[in-house]
């Protein structure tokens, strides 16, 4: 017996959505795609012929004479070199896009490849090319390509509710790995995937294993369910599952035909630090790198810490003298609050803070406060110990504008991982021996993704999701989403 699982999905696809296929879709947005890159590429170039030849900056430049007229020309044949490598570089892989910052580091790629092989043609083959021209077009091309892709992007989120880019998938494996993917990707909105249910042998078909998820059949009629739900998505529960029910779905789906089969981190998901794989006498064996970042990528996280928090200090500067002071005159007590947390390697440091408490607030909780406390860090109801000034920095994040010169330091990071105490180290279990491989961040993930409303295991989940996934990319966006939700102020107690 199998659970009908196609009524979960289909009312929420509009019939247009409804009757054409995934694949027609996908290349619907590849084409939007393509004409996107093109318009883009067409502004890039007219921007960068106007600012080196007629914007107020011409001066400026000191590369040469050139003809204005002839870059007009010289444009169109730059526009089909550029959509040529951006395909090189597999930009227009599906794989690749509406999934994270990946797309705008090939495009980046791509884009610095295109601007490398005319300067080797300019030394080939001689012709007068300026280069204040060049610099303007690698530049341009970058940004507004990422920004027509980004709000292409866009548009497919807002799709997505509609029924548009959205395949079945099913969650193969029942336990409490298997429910913890599953919800998380149906709650998820952006994810693309419709979670039909959970396949396993070890339930009975139609139980509810969490709110709005089911079994829906067992491991032999895994085809059967694929088939009837047109299933393009299967991602294996690896600790849920044998070696051997593995290999037979892979055996069955992952060398062909349109089922994807993704495996999920299982034990690996503890270890963040990444891992490479070595043949020691031809047998293939798996090492655990012992830091998560590479010398490269600690590099570029090292300048973009340094340089944002040094600007960021002088820009608020007026800023942080005003908050000192009200501070100091509305409650009695130091301006600053160090806080022992810990860093980088289990070391322990004083991240500092503007004071948002009472010298005495510990002794105005309460019993049911201080439970609360102790189990969630945090009260987010009204908080007795918070000073009137206090409520106003705490709901804005000024209270935590100090820590920029924890950063300055090298304590800390502009983005990464919520720091924590030592008594608070006990808390994140398994997760604790990789917590700390990479810096505390003045904001991070978890930040931008509901602050004190998430939950204590959200936040953990948000923290490892961060360390798993690093690339300067990602700190790059995640700076810009803080300045959005430090705005609204949504979240902060």
């Amino acid at each position: 017996m199998l659970y009908s699982t196609k009524e979960q999905y289909l009312p929420r696809q509009s019939t247009i959505a409804r009757n054409m296929s995934h694949q027609l879709q996908r290349h619907f947005y590849i084409g939007a795609l393509v004409v996107s890159d093109t318009l883009m590429l067409m502004l890039a170039f007219f921007l960068a012929h106007w600012v080196r030849f007629y914007s107020p900056l011409e001066p400026f430049f000191d590369d040469g004479k050139a003809a204005p007229e002839r870059y007009q020309l010289i444009s169109l044949g730059f526009i089909g070199l550029w959509l040529v490598l951006l395909w090189v570089f597999h930009t227009y892989d599906w794989e690749n896009l509406l999934g994270g910052t990946q797309e705008y580091a090939l495009v980046l790629q791509a884009s610095t490849l295109s601007t490398v092989l005319v300067m080797v043609t300019h030394f080939v083959w001689p012709f007068i090319i300026a280069r204040g021209w060049l610099i303007m077009a690698w530049l341009f091309t970058f940004l507004l390509i990422c920004i027509g892709r980004f709000a292409l992007r866009r548009l497919v989120y807002k799709l997505r509710s509609l029924g548009f880019f959205v395949v079945p998938a099913l969650i193969v494996g029942n336990n409490d790995e298997g429910r913890a993917l599953a919800q998380q990707l149906m709650s998820w909105q952006t994810s693309g995937l419709n979670i039909i249910g959970i396949v396993d042998n070890g339930a009975t078909v139609g139980d509810a294993v969490a709110p709005g998820l089911r079994i829906v059949g067992g491991l032999n009629a895994l085809p059967t369910v694929v088939e009837e739900n047109d299933v393009e998505e299967l991602i294996l529960t690896t600790s849920a599952l044998s070696s051997q029910e593995i290999l037979d779905i892979f055996r069955q789906y992952g060398a062909y035909g349109r089922v994807n089969v993704r495996l999920s981190s299982g034990l690996f998901d503890v270890i963040t630090t990444g891992l490479q794989i070595k043949s020691l006498g031809y047998v293939p064996l798996i090492t655990v790198n012992k830091m998560r970042l590479s010398r490269t990528e600690e590099f570029l996280k090292n300048c973009l810490d340094r340089v944002g928090a040094t600007v960021a200090l002088l820009m608020l500067m007026p800023l942080l003298i005003g908050v000192a002071l009200a501070v100091k005159f509305t409650s009695p007590g130091p301006i600053i609050y160090r806080r022992r947390v810990l860093g980088q390697g289990n070391t322990q440091f004083d991240a500092f803070k503007f004071r948002t408490m009472y010298v005495n607030g510990d002794e105005m909780l309460t019993a049911e406060q201080r439970a609360y406390l102790r189990e969630h860090h945090k009260l987010k109801d009204e908080d007795p110990r918070v000073t009137p000034i206090g409520w106003f920095l705490r709901r804005y994040s000024l209270d935590e504008l100090p820590q920029l010169v924890n950063v300055l330091v090298g304590e800390m990071s502009l983005i990464g991982p919520r720091m924590i105490t030592l008594e608070e180290k006990e808390k994140y279990g398994k997760w604790d021996m990789n917590l700390l491989t990479v810096k505390p961040g003045l904001s991070g993930l978890w930040q931008v993704s509901g602050r004190s409303d998430l939950s204590y295991d959200e936040r953990v989940q948000l923290d490892m999701q961060y360390i798993r996934n690093y690339t300067i990319w990602l700190d790059i966006q995640l700076c810009m989403q803080t300045i959005q939700v430090t705005i609204k102020g949504k979240g902060a107690y």
